[in-house]
């Protein structure tokens, strides 16, 4: 009887991993942010706020491709897709202005950043 109850408990721990992969992989694919082409042929700067007075943290090369987070303004900026004072929020404390990604629009895709 004890080896029968033991085997329950295996079985039963290893479906309640099974179900933890599971919804773990439900959450990852729920949480998947689109990401955006930047403007041919530009590097860009990133940086550390929604402005050209920020520091510049890198630079993206050319072909690349950004999730954008959410959205915030600042600085006008005159870029590939014209004038905009829209600025990405690409990671954690990184910003690019608008008017290098061709998100399709001139306004707001994404919510404001908070």
């Amino acid at each position: 009887m004890t080896s029968g109850r033991r085997r329950s408990v295996l079985l039963g721990g290893a479906a309640g991993a099974l179900l933890m992969v599971i919804g773990s992989a439900a959450t990852a694919s729920a949480a998947t942010v689109k990401t955006y082409p930047i403007a041919p042929g530009v590097r860009v700067n990133v940086r550390s706020g929604p402005g050209t007075n920020y520091t510049i943290v890198r630079v993206l090369p050319e072909g690349s491709s950004v999730p954008i987070f959410c959205q915030t303004p600042g600085t006008t900026v005159s870029g590939y897709y014209g004038t905009s004072n829209i600025w990405d929020n690409i990671d954690s404390g990184e910003y690019i202005s608008d008017t290098y990604v061709k998100t399709g629009s001139d306004g707001y895709i994404a919510s404001r950043c908070g």
